[in-house]
């Protein structure tokens, strides 16, 4: 689908692990450390040269399998609006784990963001929530209806920590995603947050989705970086951080060799 953006698509995306949030189960008491925390990461990324960022709710395990919490929309907005004004120049995206793709979208308008995540957009996955199902119909017609077309949309396709209700080739549902579920950018992911995308379904995607953008978006590192040089980009979280831990701070000087090592790849 050709975005009504006239931005180039973001090849190089780091991510935000937001803290828990108000009302999960994890949630410390303190907001403001908490959009204090995104911004230094934002500002980390921004310094490395990331060209995009994508903030999400990663702390409120276990993840809502619909619509979250007004004050989850509201303090993922005072998170996006920080990072936003700590990278003014870097593409920002918003994803609301587990699929609330209806408030992804209003925080995107809410902070000036240029795209959202959607986990399942099309189909229908078994996940650790439960039963989801894609709601393409819907987030189409509410992005039209905010007035909102800049804001892309990037969908998993066969996403991580899920299992497809009815398996299909999964270049063929990405080719579903795209042409018919009208995805700005398709995401390839391993099984599980940090874990490699197998090279042979990312090829298959490659084959069926035309000129819309492939990212990897889950289980790069400094060392698989050449596997995955066929995709337009790469989404990376896990090996950013010196534990090597989704949701911990943001290294500078690791994002900072990412970064370097994610060009020369692609010399």
């Amino acid at each position: 689908m050709m975005t009504q953006s006239s931005t180039p698509t973001p090849r190089l995306i780091g991510v935000i692990h937001l803290a828990p949030l108000p009302e999960s189960p994890r949630y410390q008491g303190d907001l403001g450390a908490v959009v204090a925390s995104a911004a230094r990461d934002a500002e980390a990324l921004r310094a490395a040269g990331f060209d995009g960022i994508i903030v999400e709710n990663f702390g409120d395990a276990p993840f809502i399998p619909g619509t979250v919490a007004p004050i989850t929309v509201a303090a993922m907005t005072a998170c996006a609006i920080a990072v936003r004004a700590a990278a003014p120049r870097v593409s920002l995206g918003i994803n609301v784990l587990r699929n609330d793709a209806e408030a992804a979208l209003a925080i995107a308008v809410a902070s000036a963001a240029d795209l959202i995540r959607i986990n399942v957009h099309t189909g229908a996955r078994v996940t650790d929530q439960g039963l989801i199902e894609g709601r393409a119909h819907v987030t189409v017609r509410q992005r039209r209806a905010l007035g909102a077309d800049r804001v892309r949309l990037f969908c998993d396709v066969d996403v991580k920590h899920s299992a497809a209700l009815a398996p299909r080739p999964i270049g063929e549902e990405a080719h579903d995603l795209a042409s018919r579920g009208l995805a700005d950018a398709v995401l390839v992911t391993g099984s599980g947050t940090g874990r490699g995308v197998a090279v042979r379904d990312l090829e298959a995607v490659l084959a069926e989705v035309g000129e819309t953008p492939v990212l990897v978006a889950s289980g790069v590192t400094l060392a698989t970086l050449g596997d995955v040089r066929r995709a337009h980009g790469v989404i990376v979280g896990t090996c950013l951080r010196t534990s090597g831990r989704a949701g911990d701070p943001v290294d500078a000087a690791l994002s900072r060799q990412f970064v370097e090592a994610f060009h020369a790849s692609r010399r």
